[in-house]
């Protein structure tokens, strides 16, 4: 059976804290900045559970998930996309 690959959960996690605990921190001072800050975090919360909305529907659906920490995840298959475009 197919492994489906999406992003860790620690990646959205780790963009939050960022953004939460020293993005926003930076920005205090400066309104318009920290509303902009504010969105982005709401839309990394929305991808996140979306994401894992997908997750169930994937499990639902018999498919395993494949959490990837990197692009360059090593596959055995060589016609795998993530090994004929390697990031540089």
């Amino acid at each position: 059976m197919e492994q489906i690959p999406l992003p860790s959960p620690i990646h959205y996690e780790l963009v939050l804290q960022m953004l939460e605990r020293q993005t926003m921190f930076a920005v205090t001072g400066t309104p318009a900045m920290r509303e902009k800050v504010q969105q982005l975090i709401v839309t990394m919360r929305k991808a996140a559970a979306q994401q894992k909305q997908l997750e169930e529907i994937f499990q639902q659906a018999g498919l395993q998930v494949d959490y990837r920490w990197s692009l360059n995840h090593v596959n055995s298959d060589p016609n795998s996309p993530s090994d004929r475009f390697p990031m540089r």
